[in-house]
Order: structure tokens, then sequence, then C-alpha cells
């Protein structure tokens, strides 16, 4: 038996402002994209913004169903969208945002296991890591990889 250790890296931030411009647009995207989510039975509303290598920016929403667990979280639904249009087009940037109660959460809301996982193929698929940013409030992270997010995903 030998003993591993696994050390994540990430960046925090504290206000958006603190964030570039290109962020803070598509930090405006996700927002937008989080209000049009439908969420009528957990009231979380998540919306993500995804920019292509190509510099196309795509926006997505959670979409819930009466049927649980059927609906979907925003990162797949935009994934699976821009993968499906532009499949030889890396993803490189991701902004997540989640809205309760009409505001801005304040921690910042991470991805499920299903939807990192998801993230880490659309890296492999792309050959590219994926910048993603996990916006709140109060507190902002951001990691350079989806990697980072799910380390020991599922392979095969």
């Amino acid at each position: 038996m030998s003993l591993k250790e696994l050390r994540l890296s990430y960046e925090e931030f504290y206000s958006i402002k603190e964030c570039p411009e290109r962020i803070q647009h598509m930090f405006n995207m996700a927002t937008e994209a989080a209000k049009k989510a439908y969420a009528p039975f957990s009231e979380f509303y998540v919306g993500v913004a995804i920019e292509l290598a190509d510099g196309d920016l795509y926006t997505a929403s959670n979409q819930e169903n009466k049927a649980y667990p059927s609906g979907i979280c925003a990162e797949r639904a935009g994934l699976f969208y821009v993968n499906g249009l532009k499949p030889d087009v890396a993803v490189i940037t991701m902004v997540l945002v989640a809205i309760e109660k009409g505001k801005l959460v304040n921690e910042p809301a991470y991805p499920c296991g299903a939807c990192r996982q998801v993230m880490v193929e659309s890296e492999e698929r792309g050959k590219h890591p994926i910048e993603i940013w996990m916006i709140g409030k109060n507190l902002i992270h951001k990691t350079s990889s989806a990697q980072t997010l799910l380390p020991l995903k599922f392979s095969f």
C-alpha cells in the first residue's frame, strides 16, 4: 500500500470588479441566463456563460421537471448544446452563477458531480483546459481546468 495525496489549486477573488472585463461581461450574461431558468421546485436559478475558442459566447440555465430527475443543470445544458453545435471547437471558459430568492448567492455555487464529469470530458474532447469561474456575491473561485474540480474522473 502507498498513500497518495491530491492538492487542488484555485484563485480566489472578492469582487466581480477584480475580474477581467471579459469575465465581467460573461458574468452579466450568466446572470441573465439564470433569470430564465425553469426552477419552480428548488427555486435555485443557475446560469452559465460559455466561451468557445472561436470567440463565440453562449448561455444556458437549469431546467427542472416534475418527473425528477428529468431536468438538467445549466452546465450540462450549455455544454451539450455547444458541443452538439460546434463539436470541433474547444470550450475555453465557463462562468457560473446562482440566484436564490431573487439575489445572487453569497458564496459560489459549485457544479454537481455529473456536471463535473461532462466538463472534464469536454476538456478532453476539445483538447483544451476549461477555465471555470464560479461567482458569488462575496466570493469568486476560478480554476484553470475542470480536472481541478474532478481529479479522480470516471474513465475506462
